[in-house]
């Protein structure tokens, strides 16, 4: 199989090769492709919970339940820390 890029695309690929990750653009769209297909079927198996999730959210701001920005920021940076903290745990 032979795919062609568009040149900006190539270089990119051409940068995380000499950046060290990957050793050849085969690995690289090999790895791509994979982590393409695990994010797709994550959402073909979750696609009802996140419609259901959109639908309430929606249905929420609708009734004027929304959460402001400074709140969200906040609550982001609650989980940010707890993550971190579980990974330094590990």
């Amino acid at each position: 199989m032979t795919i062609h890029l568009k040149p900006e695309l190539e270089a990119l690929v051409q940068q995380d090769i000499r950046r060290g990750p990957y050793e050849s653009a085969d690995e690289f769209v090999e790895q791509a492709i994979q982590m393409l297909h695990r994010q797709e079927q994550w959402f073909a198996d979750n696609r009802e919970d996140i419609a259901a999730k959109v639908e309430e959210g929606y249905a929420s701001a609708q009734r004027g339940e929304l959460t402001g920005s400074d709140q969200v920021r906040d609550r982001m940076e609650r989980r940010k820390r707890a993550w971190l903290s579980d990974k330094s745990r590990a």
